[in-house]
């Protein structure tokens, strides 16, 4: 049994979820790292980490994860629920099916992770979930339409789980960033989206996936009975 509990970090391949995944690392964590493609996840080198090709998606897939992770290391503590893609458009320029793919990996996808993990959480009293959202998940943007919803829902169900587990000591924690230095604006397709998002990059600048990370490994390690509910980290530049 490792000295220190386990760690589940969904999209740990890239961006946000790689830099969380390397922090938790430096601080001795055991790691379940769950992404689509295993290359990056191996790519990583950490080890005390079980890297899993995963889709959120897929609920079972999920739980045999999970499974896995917990014959390795224990029960896992802290969820960092961070899989997302960021089709960007608006409603009537979209393709249907992508607002099917940002509903079920940006909200079906969080659902899955916090159900495989709530009930033993709550039974022993004890563990955190961190909900990667987005400053879109409280101010709507141009061109992010569904992309919005999505993580304004985060919000929404982050809230409902934190009022449910609050009394049994489980810890429920939004983390929104803003502009990031990142690879999600690889999953953009929609060319003005992509050009409105790469403005304001350009104007404001982003911030390292460096300091999420180290934003989410701070809200961890405070005491558990201290739940930093709702944390926005952007640009100084940012100014909405």
């Amino acid at each position: 049994m490792a000295d220190k509990p386990l760690v589940m970090i969904t999209g740990a391949g890239t961006g946000i979820g790689k830099a969380t995944a390397l922090a938790f690392a430096r601080q001795g964590h055991p790691l379940l790292l769950i992404g689509r493609r295993i290359e990056p996840l191996n790519a990583l080198g950490l080890d005390k980490a079980l890297c899993i090709s995963a889709d959120v998606r897929d609920r079972d897939a999920v739980i045999a994860a999970i499974a896995k992770g917990e014959a390795a290391h224990g029960e896992v503590d802290c969820l960092v629920n961070n899989a997302g893609i960021a089709r960007l458009a608006k409603i009537e320029d979209q393709d249907p099916e992508e607002w099917r793919d940002l509903i079920d990996i940006n909200c079906t996808g969080v659902l899955n992770c916090m159900h495989a993990v709530m009930p033993a959480m709550k039974a022993r009293r004890h563990g955190t979930i961190i909900n990667i959202s987005s400053i879109a998940g409280r101010k709507s943007y141009p061109s992010h339409d569904v992309y919005c919803g999505t993580k304004f829902f985060v919000h929404g169900i982050s809230e409902g789980a934190r009022r449910n587990m609050a009394p049994f000591d489980v810890r429920v924690i939004v983390v929104s960033p803003g502009l990031t230095e990142s690879e999600i604006d690889k999953t953009m397709l929609n060319q003005a989206a992509f050009e409105f998002w790469s403005e304001g990059k350009r104007r404001v600048g982003a911030i390292a996936a460096e300091d999420v990370a180290n934003t989410i490994l701070f809200a961890y390690q405070m005491p558990q009975n201290v739940t930093l509910q709702e944390l926005t980290i952007t640009p100084t530049r940012q100014e909405y």
